[in-house]
């Protein structure tokens, strides 16, 4: 796993063999941070990376520039793997919480400029997410909430419905709390 640009481009990062995650491919990446791009100024921004996995959009986000980045991840086994990469990369803006996300989003008090939530797409629970994330107050107003699915889902009808591209087998829906 690499970081594509930013301050740490070039960055590898090893993931181990046994994990459940999968890192989101260089080129969907870096697709979706040059939609990104024109939406929101990194410098500016704190993120969310919700079900973090491999940390690879944490990564990107930190080597853009985000003021701060946290990080969510139950697993244990992806968890000591970001600590890892955190340690290695010694950004003091990268915040990692081990944590259930729906616990998370449940308790959150903060708000953020830029959601990313990327859960297993086999989990049952993965159509409300969105609608999670909307009710509450984490995204800003001004915030975009990128969410991460399979080619089973279309949010386009959902009243906070800003965008959807694919890259292969990798779907992006993005949402704002208003319609821009």
């Amino acid at each position: 796993m690499r970081i594509i640009s930013g301050k740490y481009k070039g960055r590898h990062f090893d993931v181990p063999r046994n994990f459940k995650a999968r890192p989101t491919t260089d080129f969907a990446k870096e697709n979706l941070f040059n939609i990104l791009s024109n939406f929101i100024d990194f410098d500016e921004t704190a993120a969310l990376d919700l079900f973090a996995g491999t940390g690879s959009i944490s990564l990107e986000l930190l080597s853009r520039g985000c003021k701060e980045v946290t990080s969510v991840e139950m697993d244990a086994l992806h968890f000591s793997h970001l600590r890892k990469c955190s340690a290695s990369l010694g950004d003091p803006n990268w915040h990692m919480v081990r944590d259930d996300v729906f616990r998370f989003i449940k308790r959150c008090s903060a708000s953020y400029g830029l959601i990313f939530a990327d859960p297993p797409y086999a989990l049952k629970e993965l159509g409300s997410i969105p609608d999670l994330i909307l009710a509450c107050s984490m995204l800003g107003n001004d915030g975009i909430l990128v969410f991460e699915h399979g080619k089973d889902y279309d949010f386009s009808e959902h009243p906070n419905f800003l965008r959807h591209v694919s890259y292969g087998s990798v779907n992006f829906t993005f949402f704002s709390k208003e319609k821009q």
